[in-house]
């Protein structure tokens, strides 16, 4: 009887799967729709307009997890049925914008910033939908919303540059595969050698460190070499700038060690014909920084002594959707998180909402919040300080990679793992 159950249990797991499966293929084309957008604004208020749509040959993502059921990021990206209004595909991700309307700059300048996001290419007219998430009420509240027709002659379905393409790890179909790509970043055209060395060591990095070392089959990786004129990237504040690929820079919001690029168009260009769940930037350059926005990239320096762990804590944010941890260093930002509502990030809380986060993973007993004394400092607890705030948002472990680049904790651990899981279209 037991025999039975289990097969029955089977056949309606892969009854499921081949539903998502036709979902997919009745609604999709297997290629991308690029959506390029506009937020512009200042502390107060933003605002969201198209700016070019673009048909492009690959679509990498999962074909039976097409609804994002995480709620992160500040924005979100759907897309409806025009004519029976049912929701078919949705992503969550975070901007640069987002982060500067929380500076001081914000709050006497009106600035508008290039975004873009890819969907699955539709097979007749949808409604698609970007919202943006309030921090007073925490919900997604839209800013722009259009029908798109897939015939329309105002979609660019033009060939742009062919850069080389190296596969680094292949592990099987895309659709069910985490497809990683490193992108080169000031690198010359004599150094693209490096480049491609460099990608090799940074994913031999990456499946080192736990709990990635447990699902390298998961992933795919690829490297794609971009040419700069001159070798290494901005330092603003010293008054060096170089002419690169992805016209990256320190000194992001005026913080010597937040590197970033607010191209958000040359990076899509650049990967427009590859497959591509996860971005990361490799910058050719021995100083120390880095950045990550969740779901559109994340960038590191390659030769740095600290390359390793910068690298894997970029990508925690960019990939696995995880907030810094450290609560005493530099940052720009204004009130980041309202500490009356729960922030979406899953290894940090406010303790308002709890139970959602990794309340489950605590043993029975422990005081939240825990106190940092000699009996739990080394123990999964609920510890103050954390998301840039000494008081009021607390963090699982006292030492965790989004905080000082000590192992990932429980929390953050199994939240990545069910990043994984979704892109590589299974349960999670």
């Amino acid at each position: 009887m037991k025999n039975k159950l289990s097969l029955v249990w089977l056949a309606c797991l892969l009854a499921v799967g081949v539903c998502a499966q036709d979902t997919f293929d009745t609604h999709f084309e297997r290629k991308s729709l690029r959506v390029d957008f506009a937020l512009s604004g200042n502390a107060t208020y933003q605002a969201a307009a198209i700016q070019q749509l673009r048909e492009e040959p690959v679509w990498a993502g999962p074909r039976k997890n097409l609804i994002d059921e995480f709620n992160y990021g500040g924005y979100h990206v759907y897309v409806y049925d025009k004519t029976t209004n049912e929701l078919l595909y949705s992503r969550s991700f975070n901007t640069l914008f987002e982060e500067w309307m929380t500076t001081d700059q914000a709050k006497t300048e009106v600035q508008s910033w290039t975004n873009t996001v890819s969907i699955p290419f539709p097979k007749k007219t949808v409604v698609l939908e970007i919202a943006a998430r309030d921090k007073k009420d925490m919900l997604f509240h839209p800013l722009l919303k259009m029908d798109i027709d897939p015939t329309s002659i105002f979609i660019d379905r033009g060939s742009l540059k062919n850069n080389q393409i190296t596969q680094i790890q292949y592990k099987g179909e895309s659709s069910e595969k985490v497809d990683l790509v490193f992108l080169a970043e000031g690198y010359t055209a004599d150094e693209q050698d490096k480049f491609v060395a460099d990608a090799r060591r940074f994913t031999e990095l990456l499946f080192q460190t736990a709990p990635y070392t447990d699902h390298r089959d998961d992933f795919n990786v690829w490297s794609v070499s971009l040419v700069s004129e001159e070798k290494g990237t901005d330092i603003s504040g010293k008054g060096i700038f170089r002419n690169t690929a992805l016209n990256s820079g320190y000194y992001t919001f005026g913080v010597d060690r937040y590197l970033t690029t607010p191209d958000m168009k040359s990076i899509r260009d650049a990967v427009w014909n590859v497959a591509c769940d996860a971005i990361f930037i490799l910058v050719n350059t021995d100083t120390y920084g880095g950045g990550g926005m969740y779901n559109f990239y994340a960038i590191g320096t390659a030769d740095n002594p600290r390359t390793p762990v910068v690298f894997v804590h970029e990508f925690g944010h960019s990939f696995g959707g995880l907030a810094d941890e450290y609560f005493s260093s530099e940052v720009a930002y204004n009130d980041f998180y309202n500490l009356e509502k729960e922030p979406w990030e899953p290894n940090i809380t406010t303790l308002v909402d709890f139970d959602k986060k990794w309340k489950d993973l605590l043993p029975a007993g422990l005081p939240v919040p825990t106190p940092l004394n000699e009996k739990y400092k080394n123990d999964l607890g609920v510890f103050e300080g954390g998301g840039y705030l000494s008081k009021g948002i607390y963090r699982p472990m006292d030492h965790c990679m989004m905080r000082d680049y000590a192992p990932f904790c429980p929390a953050c651990s199994r939240a990545i793992v069910k990043m994984i899981d979704f892109y590589c279209d299974r349960e999670y």
